[in-house]
């Protein structure tokens, strides 16, 4: 079965804040068993619309991936993120190869 992947560029609009939503979304992310690929970084926009921070979080399958998205928690952890930024947001499933 192929992972699957949360697939996040943000644009922080408050610094200050942002840490509260990273850390509403730490518990989600263990229980799932999530596993960061990508969290920020440096970044190079070559081509179409861009924003500076990238994050890519890797879960054992879609289902997983969607049942942590999906959770109370991270719906309560999300507002914090819409509240402290403006982001793209997607889940999409690995190759299976």
């Amino acid at each position: 079965m192929p992972k699957a992947y949360w697939v996040a560029r943000v644009s922080v609009s408050n610094e200050e804040q942002y840490p509260e939503y990273l850390q509403a979304g730490a518990p989600v992310y263990e229980k799932y068993g999530a596993r960061f690929i990508v969290r920020g970084g440096r970044c190079e926009d070559l081509e179409g619309l861009n924003r500076p921070r990238n994050v890519i979080v890797e879960f054992k399958d879609f289902e997983t991936a969607m049942a942590a998205y999906n959770s109370p928690e991270y719906q309560a952890a999300r507002k914090l993120r819409n509240a402290f930024s403006d982001s793209d947001f997607m889940i999409v499933e690995g190759f299976d190869g």
